[in-house]
């Protein structure tokens, strides 16, 4: 790998995250199991998750200003998502508290390949509304890119773009976990970030069959979103942006580690292309912060815990250029 001579600069810019808040409760084993098969495991961790919070923790530990709307149960649960958080210097005061509703929770179980299988259970993530995110609307309106996923209803997901839309705010979508976005909603959005399978899914077919071109201007067409990012796990990523001129395709190359566990590393890749966006990178530049922000997180243990802050990133590879 190519070493930096000194560590990647800090992001500064705003940003704004509605969605998800989990507590992830973490078990490592040799081998997931197979269907009725029970397999003994380590220690539970519980750690702070969700992938909303996830991205606003991403973003916030390299330095950009994050704040992140969503819903926690009144729990000892939500106190520890709500402390990791802070101590990432997410801002938290437009995420709610509800009496008598659990936090949503991920029970994550993670091989000695540091491959997973995940189950949630939304909780207060099934509370939020389209009213907590009207009330929102001046942490939307103060952010230059707003982060979506789809842990929470459509019509939440909905209702924070409009207001991204009518505030001038760029709308970052990670379709994930993965459902078929609305016209409406693709219609809001500027950048489409997913992986290989969740573009087949837009696209309406699998395997993909066409060139990444193609695929650029497919969704450009169908759709109306010239920026798209694929994420490629190992294979790094690649960028496509959309024009009446063609789509220029840009491949990200990987960013070669020893994988420990690969728990939110998509997330911790969404949140820093947010911060980078948000912080004057163009696109291209925020991709290849992400790449090596995903690639540190496989390093690590657990989701917002294996994140890392600038310096962290000095071993790893090529600094991102401002666009």
């Amino acid at each position: 790998m190519t070493m930096l001579q000194t560590a990647p600069t800090a992001l500064h810019g705003p940003v704004c995250v509605v969605g998800s808040l989990n507590a992830d409760l973490v078990v490592r084993t040799e081998r997931l199991p197979r269907p009725g098969e029970t397999v003994e495991g380590g220690p539970l961790r519980v750690t702070s998750g969700g992938k909303s919070a996830n991205q606003a923790a991403a973003a916030a530990l390299m330095g950009a200003a994050v704040r992140l709307v969503g819903a926690v149960g009144d729990d000892a649960n939500g106190t520890v998502v709500l402390d990791q958080l802070a101590r990432a210097g997410v801002r938290l005061d437009a995420v709610a508290r509800r009496s008598g509703v659990p936090t949503g929770t991920a029970v994550v179980c993670v091989d000695s390949s540091a491959e997973n299988l995940i189950i949630v259970s939304p909780g207060a993530n099934g509370t939020l509304t389209t009213a907590d995110v009207a009330r929102a609307r001046e942490a939307i309106a103060a952010s230059r890119t707003l982060g979506l996923a789809f842990e929470v209803a459509d019509d939440v997901v909905l209702a924070a773009a409009r207001i991204a839309r009518e505030e001038s705010v760029t709308t970052v979508l990670n379709p994930s976990p993965y459902r078929q976005p609305s016209a409406e909603l693709l219609s809001l959005v500027d950048v489409l970030v997913l992986n290989e399978h969740e573009l087949a899914d837009v696209l309406g077919r699998s395997p993909l069959d066409t060139s990444w071109a193609e695929c650029g201007r497919e969704v450009f067409d169908r759709f109306g979103v010239a920026d798209v990012v694929v994420t490629l796990g190992g294979e790094g990523a690649v960028v496509l942006r959309t024009t009446a001129a063609g789509t220029a395709v840009e491949e990200i190359a990987p960013t070669p580690v020893e994988a420990v566990d690969t728990t939110g590393c998509g997330d911790a890749f969404t949140g820093a292309l947010l911060g980078g966006l948000a912080s004057g990178l163009d696109l291209v530049g925020s991709a290849r912060l992400a790449s090596l922000v995903g690639a540190y997180a496989a390093t690590g243990e657990g989701a917002q815990a294996s994140y890392p802050r600038p310096e962290d990133l000095a071993s790893l590879a090529v600094t991102p250029s401002h666009g």
